[in-house]
């Protein structure tokens, strides 16, 4: 296999830096851990940028293509940090969605809601 371009294997690591991590329960894994075990979609976009045996094969438009990819997984990336950040309450219990909802109007729940209300 000869040396990609560097331009290539520039494409090649902005689309894994830019894909979603496997497990959100873990962040503290490190880049060299990530790619030790590597997900199905990332050992595929490697067998595809290691399977063009010179720079010449890889034509401008897979290039085009592969830039459009990164914006598209950038965009998506975005889109979950801002639903994330302006919808705070979308993960929350419906319990808790309300009193957060009245704390917000500067109202407190009363304390049997808590209670015996809800039981």
């Amino acid at each position: 296999m000869a040396t990609p371009t560097p331009q290539i294997r520039s494409l090649y690591r902005r689309i894994l830096r830019e894909l979603p991590s496997r497990s959100p329960q873990t962040p503290s894994k490190t880049a060299h851990q990530k790619l030790s075990a590597p997900s199905p979609i990332q050992q595929r976009i490697r067998q595809t940028f290691s399977t063009s045996k010179t720079s010449e094969a890889v034509s401008r438009s897979q290039i085009h293509q592969a830039e459009q990819f990164i914006q598209y997984l950038q965009a998506q990336r975005m889109y979950a940090t801002l639903i994330e950040r302006y919808n705070p309450g979308m993960g929350m219990a419906e319990d808790e969605r309300v009193r957060l909802t009245a704390r917000r109007v500067g109202m407190d729940m009363p304390e049997e809601w808590y209670g015996t209300g809800k039981k």
